[in-house]
């Protein structure tokens, strides 16, 4: 069929209209989706000008999956620096290697996306910029990353940017490795506390926390019962007096170090909160008690899931 045959064709049987536009235009083609918003939206199949609205937890999933959106929320450094929240340890990639568009810190500049002309905007449920103003952009996808969690959210993307192929390669190695720490762990494994005091003075602690909890669950280790009394894919704030029933065979707690934080501000965090906290956990008087940066320990990203892996495969094997 000639360009001329196709560019007059019309809904016969011998020129389908969906043929003509498959062959004039296969980039238009849209299918819809219903976001977690309840909005049906007609969005482009394998769409190539993506904007995330959330640098650690969506435009970092995005690279691990192979697709680097054309514009991406982000962080400022005190110097002026621009990254992407984990994105260079975990991925190798951020806005100096890469042509993603610096969008600024929440909430982002409005104006910069529509200049961009984007296929897609992704964003997540709750954050300050209105959807609607978005749509008037370009599709706009909300995700409810709490109803659907770490793994959902993966899947979701996946499915909107066509990489299900990839993310079920990256969910294979991520399968191997726990079944290997499962068998390392035995059929007693110790308990594990995720911890962390906040700076008034406060105990944060969430059920599943970032790339540890995930890995601590899939691997099958168990924790306190006050974490367990946390619901799934949530977090909850505990008074100092709290702290003895976080007791486990090992503890670990982060610090910022996307704010050039190290293990002391989040060992003074501790003291300050309470002092000679480590009287009353006997984890950290037997040395079991360990700092980890946050940036990869709160991702949920499979990167992050397997230094998780390579992490509690060697502090449970100090273990007597």
């Amino acid at each position: 069929m000639s360009c001329d045959e196709i560019a007059s064709c019309g809904s016969g049987r011998d020129c389908p209209f969906v043929l003509c536009l498959s062959l004039l235009a296969p980039e238009a083609l849209a299918r819809e989706i219903r976001d977690d918003a309840g909005r049906w939206i007609d969005i482009t199949d394998r769409p190539q000008r993506i904007v995330s609205l959330d640098d650690a937890d969506l435009t970092v999933p995005l690279l691990e999956l192979g697709v680097v959106p054309i514009a991406s929320q982000g962080r400022l450094g005190k110097a002026g620096h621009r990254f992407l929240r984990s994105g260079l340890t975990l991925t190798g990639l951020d806005f100096d290697n890469t042509r993603m568009t610096f969008l600024g810190m929440q909430p982002v500049d409005v104006e910069a996306v529509a200049a961009l002309k984007p296929d897609l905007i992704l964003t997540f449920k709750g954050r300050p910029t209105p959807p609607e103003q978005l749509q008037a952009i370009a599709p706009t996808v909300v995700i409810d990353d709490i109803a659907r969690g770490p793994d959902g959210v993966y899947d979701f993307l996946a499915e909107l940017t066509g990489r299900e192929d990839e993310l079920a390669t990256i969910r294979r190695r991520y399968q191997a490795q726990i079944i290997q720490l499962r068998k390392m762990a035995g059929d007693n494994p110790p308990m594990i506390s995720v911890i962390s005091a906040t700076g008034d003075r406060k105990l944060s602690v969430e059920r599943r926390y970032g790339s540890l909890g995930l890995v601590l669950r899939d691997a099958g280790f168990a924790s306190p019962d006050i974490i367990r009394s946390i619901p799934e894919n949530s977090g909850a704030v505990f008074s100092p007096e709290a702290l003895p029933e976080f007791d486990a065979d090992i503890i670990f707690d982060t610090y910022r170090n996307d704010r050039n934080e190290t293990r002391e501000n989040a060992r003074q965090r501790l003291e300050n909160m309470l002092p000679g906290y480590c009287r009353f956990l006997s984890a950290c008087r037997k040395g079991r008690y360990y700092f980890l940066p946050r940036d990869e320990a709160k991702s949920t990203t499979y990167a992050a899931r397997m230094m998780a892996i390579a992490t509690i495969t060697a502090m449970v094997s100090s273990l007597p």
